[in-house]
């Protein structure tokens, strides 16, 4: 009876709601970008712009988007979720370890179902080669995501920071990465964001209703605080940019004038911001609570 109080305590004032409210609304954003991005005319037309600006990226940096994304295999992603798991388990925490390392596994079963067997993408503008095809959400910007969101689930609420400092620019940097390379389309890394963070929310929900969620008593961490406000910047300049990249050429010259290099460039900008977007409302939702 006292470990029920106990429980009963720790747990006062944490609500799983917020977590139901992420997976909702992130459901919910992964099915408009899919509508406007392949179900329209325009936002085909304006995607393709992107990639065929993409044939423009120097040698060096196509080569490092390649060597990245290679990097992803199915052993890669075997040993971080075993990773994650034996972090579950030191903890001797295995709701931890199954709630981490579903997200992983369940990310990669959503989006091959989804892009496989689900989604179509119409013929709506002419397109040549293998961009006919549906690829959207991205697999290994679910990956990179997901395994950032499984780090952050499993880690002591004492080196959450650190997770997110060292996982959070190689999983932007994949999404970004998978543009380079013209294995993705914007939407795609932004629909695989959302994903990943409904899944997310789904652990975390679960997790708050088992009562393996408390309120954290300590005092605030300085480093965290400057890692999320850095990030928020990041997020910030990485929408302003690509507002401005896409707004002002469309504006002028409309999508048959403007240069499909500074397309491009906007759709990196906006990927990258997508990334880190999901990643601080996914850490937000965790403020000031520990497991």
């Amino acid at each position: 009876m006292v470990v029920d109080d106990e429980v009963v305590r720790r747990t006062a004032g944490v609500s799983s709601r917020r977590w139901l409210v992420i997976a909702a609304v992130a459901a919910a954003l992964t099915v408009a970008v899919y509508l406007l991005a392949v179900w329209t005319a325009s936002g085909q037309a304006l995607e393709n712009a992107a990639l065929r600006g993409a044939d423009q990226a120097d040698a060096a940096e196509s080569g490092q988007a390649w060597q990245a994304l290679d990097e992803i295999t199915v052993y890669s992603l075997a040993g971080a979720t075993l990773l994650i798991a034996l972090t579950g388990a030191l903890r001797r925490r295995w709701d931890l370890a199954v709630a981490a390392v579903g997200v992983i596994v369940l990310g990669q079963v959503v989006v091959q179902v989804l892009k496989r067997f689900v989604l179509v993408r119409p013929a709506l503008v002419p397109v040549t080669g293998d961009f006919g095809h549906n690829s959207l959400p991205s697999g290994h910007t679910t990956i990179a995501m997901t395994v950032l969101f499984a780090a952050v689930i499993v880690a002591p609420y004492r080196w959450r920071g650190v997770v997110m400092l060292v996982v959070l620019p190689w999983a932007v940097g994949i999404g970004q990465y998978t543009l380079t390379a013209k294995w993705h389309r914007l939407s795609d890394t932004l629909a695989a964001d959302a994903i990943a963070l409904a899944l997310a929310g789904l652990a975390s929900w679960w997790l708050a209703r088992r009562g393996a969620v408390h309120p954290y008593e300590g005092n605030r961490r300085i480093g965290r605080v400057v890692i999320g406000a850095f990030a928020g910047l990041a997020a910030l300049a990485g929408l302003t940019l690509g507002a401005i990249l896409w707004g002002v050429p469309l504006a002028r010259e409309g999508l048959a004038g403007a240069d499909e290099w500074v397309i491009y460039l906007g759709a990196g900008s906006f990927a990258s911001a997508g990334s880190i977007v999901a990643a601080l409302v996914f850490l937000l939702s965790w403020r000031r609570l520990a497991t």
